[in-house]
């Protein structure tokens, strides 16, 4: 067994190769946001090509994040049990692959069964990462700096990703955007086998199955039932998926309270600082993901810039969460972590708030200036309630305890994006149309555009005038709404974290 404390104190400190191993760890993070970001540029090449119906459209799309969502807090004790190394490289090894497999999908079912292992593949790779620094890195101010290149390569990854996604779909096929994935891949198994320490918890006990599955059915049915209820409303098929799940789900927690080495030791979640951390995370990507998810919509669809114009509009969210993420850990220790956290999640708070100005003509220093804040703020939070949750707990279990961060994150953009687009959606459906209007205008304002070009000039300018008008109404609310949310995370944040301290030495 492979102990995961280090035989001395200088050792600990001074773990040779360290910073180059962190370079493997932030590969693995590139890999998922890239990947992340290009699949909704390349939808509308792959809908052209492979002819998928609306529903398989759909799981092109959402089963990526069902299935990651499903397996996160499986992998990441699987990791701490077989060893985080071995879980990443075997992880790493197979998201290359598969997405040699999406790349070259030929039908709609194909490409969905492709997606669906890239995810069984993806839920591999983040827990292992974040685990594998809290066993490297063990002086603190050193594990914060990590912590911080971590986030700040996420960050990045998913501002590139549609820059870099936007340059091959002008210039290849769209398979290129999976592609892209393979020499990644390769620099990160090679070099990772060579640089990375093995970890892993020296009495693990069994990885239960039933607890495998009880996750993964009560993560996936949930996942499922609020992307349905924010499509198509309460439905029967959502309803029956949201009781299904959780139902699954109690049975999962009630399980692991009985087991003497459980999947997840629901202990973790006694301490203030591991809940306020998580809580803060789910809270900070649900009135986030409003934003993230409607914005490139409005730049190309309302403000008409191409797509790469607006993946470069979104540079400053990017750039002030990098930039944030590297100051966080020194920041924190200046201060606290509750004010760095709440600060950055108030600073957050109120960019949404000024977006609820914003017009179809807004000149972009109002949405610059927004998108800075919104980064400043985000890389300042998801740094320090990193660092909180990764020294919060014993490093045999960081595995586990950074998927329950991930899945955390996952619960968040899902929530968001069901009830802030549910916002959008009441809004926009019901702008008033010429007369023949076809029915998928009012479903999306890429519908609209789509409907107007089979239209006549007149009435396709008007339609889309209040098409446009609509959506700026409902995302200029569900912003407010978001902002809401982030402000009273923000206060919520500074009394869940009150007392917390990142460490200052081993």
């Amino acid at each position: 067994m492979t102990s995961t404390l280090p035989a001395t104190t200088s050792e600990a400190v001074r773990r040779p190769g360290r910073w180059l191993a962190l370079a493997v760890l932030v590969l693995a993070v590139l890999l998922v946001a890239v990947d992340a970001t290009v699949l909704g540029l390349a939808t509308p090449y792959i809908s052209a090509d492979l002819e998928p119906s609306g529903t398989q459209l759909l799981w092109i799309g959402d089963v990526y994040s069902f299935v990651i969502a499903g397996l996160l807090v499986s992998m990441g004790s699987l990791g701490d049990r077989i060893g985080r190394k071995r879980i990443l490289l075997v992880g790493a090894t197979a998201f290359g692959l598969v997405s040699v497999l999406n790349a070259y999908a030929t039908t709609p079912e194909m490409m969905i069964a492709a997606r669906a292992l890239l995810g069984v593949a993806g839920a591999t790779l983040m827990p292992a990462t974040l685990a594998l620094i809290r066993n490297i890195f063990h002086d603190p101010r050193e594990r914060s700096l990590a912590v911080g290149i971590w986030g700040a390569t996420a960050s990045a990854g998913t501002a590139v990703g549609p820059i870099v996604g936007g340059f091959l779909l002008e210039h290849f096929w769209w398979g290129a955007v999976f592609l892209i994935n393979l020499p990644v891949m390769i620099v990160l198994v090679v070099v990772g086998l060579r640089t990375l320490p093995e970890s892993k918890n020296p009495h693990p006990g069994p990885w239960d199955l039933i607890s495998v599955v009880l996750s993964l059915v009560g993560m996936i049915a949930v996942v499922y039932a609020v992307k349905e209820t924010a499509s198509h409303g309460l439905t029967w098929d959502a309803a029956t998926a949201g009781l299904l799940g959780a139902a699954a789900l109690y049975g999962f927690v009630r399980r692991q309270l009985t087991l003497p080495k459980p999947l997840l030791d629901m202990r973790l979640f006694r301490r203030r600082g591991f809940s306020g951390a998580v809580l803060a995370d789910m809270l900070t990507v649900l009135g986030m993901s409003g934003l993230v998810f409607f914005l490139s919509q409005y730049l190309q669809l309302v403000q008409g810039r191409r797509p790469l114009e607006a993946g470069l509009a979104e540079l400053p969210a990017a750039v002030g969460a990098v930039v944030a993420g590297l100051l966080a850990g020194r920041v924190a220790r200046r201060y606290s972590v509750r004010a760095v956290v709440s600060g950055g999640l108030a600073a957050i708070g109120l960019a949404l708030a000024a977006l609820t100005t914003v017009g179809q003509s807004t000149g972009y220093p109002v949405l610059g200036a927004a998108l800075l804040a919104v980064g400043v703020g985000a890389g300042f939070s998801f740094t320090v309630t990193s660092d909180v949750i990764l020294s919060s707990v014993p490093k045999e279990q960081a595995g586990a305890a950074s998927a329950v961060s991930e899945t955390a994150y996952e619960l968040g953009a899902a929530l968001g994006i069901a009830v802030l687009g549910s916002i959008v959606t009441g809004v926009y459906r019901g702008f008033p149309s010429p007369t023949g209007t076809p029915d998928g205008a009012h479903e999306s304002l890429g519908g609209a555009v789509e409907a107007a070009a089979h239209m006549p000039p007149a009435a396709a300018e008007d339609m889309l005038a209040s098409a446009r008008t609509a959506f700026v109404d409902g995302l200029t609310l569900a912003s407010g709404v978001g902002a809401a949310v982030l402000l009273a995370t923000a206060a919520a944040a500074w009394f869940m974290l009150r007392g917390q301290r990142l460490e200052n030495s081993p």
